[in-house]
């Protein structure tokens, strides 16, 4: 049974509870044209836009929850436009705010941050808990990118990419992880293509980019614990990857060596 995601950032958690079960070996690397031939690498860069950010204060919850539900209308119009265009299947996402997620929330172990994330690919929903972690120093860069991440598990969703990883099979648990790495950076990589296709952003700097780069260096799997996320380098070079392009032919994790994604 694969285990839900945690992305790290400092010390609290996104959780990206994109999770499955396999049952028997399959050949690696990954050879399902879903996943490493997907109509969404061919569908060119995202389309620039600007996305204008909502007024946000430290440890104003309200605020905080504007300010997210901006970022994502920002990214239902980019993503619906190149989604809608390429011929690909399109829906926006629906945003939940509440003060706790429920245990079992879409059939996964909710973690006991007090600031997470969750996808429910059942019915399209991202809720969100907001909590001191993520409030405290809530003007950054870094919550404008986590949404947008997030919201890549939702593309991954509409395209089939999810579906398709659901379906995998491992021999062990190293290629299960492997599996899991490929999935949630690429995630990450979806993000950074959607930052790049709105900057500039207004009141925003390269320094701001770069402190975004310095919270997922940090962010990466912890020495011991199980290994679905990648290393802080790794993440940090598929966010650069899609930054880099702002294109998502730049993410094809599925594709990618090993290495690219230890």
């Amino acid at each position: 049974m694969r285990s839900s995601f945690a992305m790290a950032a400092l010390a609290c958690a996104v959780m990206l509870p994109l999770s499955g079960t396999a049952t028997a070996a399959t050949a690696s690397p990954i050879d399902d044209a879903k996943l490493i031939a997907n109509p969404l690498y061919e569908a060119g860069p995202l389309p620039a836009t600007s996305c204008a950010e909502k007024p946000i204060k430290r440890n104003d919850k309200a605020l905080a929850r504007a300010y997210i539900n901006g970022v994502v209308a920002c990214l239902d119009r980019t993503w619906g436009r190149h989604l809608k265009a390429a011929g690909l299947p399109f829906r926006k996402i629906t945003v939940k705010h509440v003060a706790k997620i429920p245990k079992k929330y879409c059939g996964y172990d909710i973690g006991d941050s007090n600031s997470q994330s969750y996808y429910c690919p059942k019915t399209g929903t991202l809720v969100f808990q907001l909590g001191a972690d993520w409030l405290d120093d809530a003007g950054d860069l870094w919550l404008f990118n986590m949404t947008a991440a997030m919201y890549g598990i939702h593309v991954q969703n509409l395209v089939g990419i999810e579906k398709a990883y659901l379906k995998l099979t491992y021999a062990n648990k190293s290629e299960m992880y492997e599996q899991d790495r490929r999935v949630n950076l690429q995630s990450d990589c979806l993000g950074g293509a959607f930052v790049r296709s709105v900057w500039p952003m207004k009141g925003r700097s390269a320094e701001d980019w770069q402190v975004v780069l310095g919270y997922t260096q940090t962010g990466g799997d912890e020495p011991g614990e199980p290994r679905w996320l990648g290393k802080g380098s790794t993440r940090v070079a598929w966010t650069k990857n899609g930054y880099a392009e702002g294109d998502p032919a730049a993410c094809n994790t599925w594709a990618a060596e090993p290495a690219d994604v230890a």
